[in-house]
């Protein structure tokens, strides 16, 4: 599937689009270059599924954790970007967010790549010359 934003105003259409794609799946991994938009879209998607916590990128913490409106549901946004070593993420305890019935949200995942379940959906966003992002989703 993919998705195209012309600009900032049509981010929530694009975000409630990939909502409606998600189903049952839980790992989604996005790809971009710095300032692609990977975080800017993961606040949109936030927001529209009822996070009211303050989104910002995990780049320093590698994980944030925003509540759902749901009872006990959570949504984990990680950026790996400062990764150097795939021992940092088995210090995290990567295992007990990747394999709950939460749904995590991955930027940089290309540096744990190894360590990706299966069922990962993967997103791949481009920034063009005209400001519009495409985002691919597999």
């Amino acid at each position: 599937m993919t998705i195209t934003i012309q600009s900032l105003n049509d981010i929530d259409l694009a975000a409630q689009t990939f909502i409606e794609s998600m189903t049952s799946k839980r790992i989604f991994a996005f790809y971009g270059s710095m300032g692609a938009g990977k975080t800017t879209f993961i606040k949109a998607v936030c927001k529209l599924l009822g996070v009211t916590d303050v989104v910002t990128s995990p780049t320093f913490a590698i994980v944030n954790e925003y509540s759902l409106q749901e009872k006990g549901r959570h949504i984990y946004h990680f950026d790996f970007y400062r990764i150097k070593k795939e021992s940092e993420i088995y210090d995290i305890g990567y295992e007990d967010y990747f394999y709950s019935n939460d749904i995590c949200f991955l930027e940089w995942p290309e540096l744990i790549e190894d360590l990706l379940p299966e069922d990962t959906v993967r997103i791949h966003i481009a920034a063009n010359p005209d400001g519009s992002r495409i985002l691919d989703i597999h």
